[in-house]
């Protein structure tokens, strides 16, 4: 009987190890700025590639002292690519594509910047200030990929979108007061 049970516990162990990961809490990142900070929980079952990549730049030191570099009220604050002084920082191989995850672009929602090229996603995120559901996966529009969303600092996020902003390096909507990211950290679970 005693080894029945231990193949028994043998062969589910598997089981109830996969079904213990389901329940585990989604990784978090805290976005330290100069006007506070803002806390993203992140979806790695919905978007598995894009976590694993934005996690891999917060890891590498990526973000920090890096700019929210476009910011348009009552849509999105942009940031994660480009230094103070407006150059665009070096990044990896863009991510497919994620956007059919059934995720919204909903207010405080974390989505990745792309260009106009569906898969060419890299570093640059933005949070939605507003509800953008035109910024979804549809059939012929593919969308932009939402990972996370903010748990905590959604007031900074409002006070960043409402800053006096100025044509810079190229590019509207640059802030004129400099918005750094100072850090971008794996908040511990402790």
């Amino acid at each position: 009987m005693y080894k029945i049970l231990l193949l028994c516990l043998f062969i589910m162990l598997p089981c109830l190890a996969q079904a213990g990961d389901n329940k585990a809490p989604n990784p978090q990142v805290i976005i330290k700025t100069n006007y506070g900070d803002i806390t993203v929980r992140l979806f790695p079952a919905k978007a598995p590639l894009t976590v694993e990549n934005f996690l891999k730049y917060v890891d590498a030191g990526q973000y920090n002292g890096t700019i929210f570099h476009r910011v348009i009220p009552k849509f999105m604050i942009q940031g994660g690519g480009f230094l103070p002084d407006m150059s665009k920082k070096e990044t990896g191989k863009p991510i497919v594509n994620e956007s059919k995850n059934k995720l919204h672009n909903t207010r405080g929602t974390i989505a990745m910047a792309r260009t106009n090229h569906p898969d060419s996603a890299t570093a640059q995120f933005f949070i939605n200030q507003s509800t953008n559901l035109r910024l979804d996966w549809t059939p012929g529009n593919p969308g932009y990929t939402v990972f996370g969303e903010v748990t905590s600092g959604l007031d900074v996020v409002d006070f960043i979108a409402s800053s006096p902003v100025q044509k810079a390096g190229g590019m509207d909507n640059v802030p004129i007061e400099t918005i750094v990211i100072s850090e971008i950290k794996r908040k511990s679970l402790l």
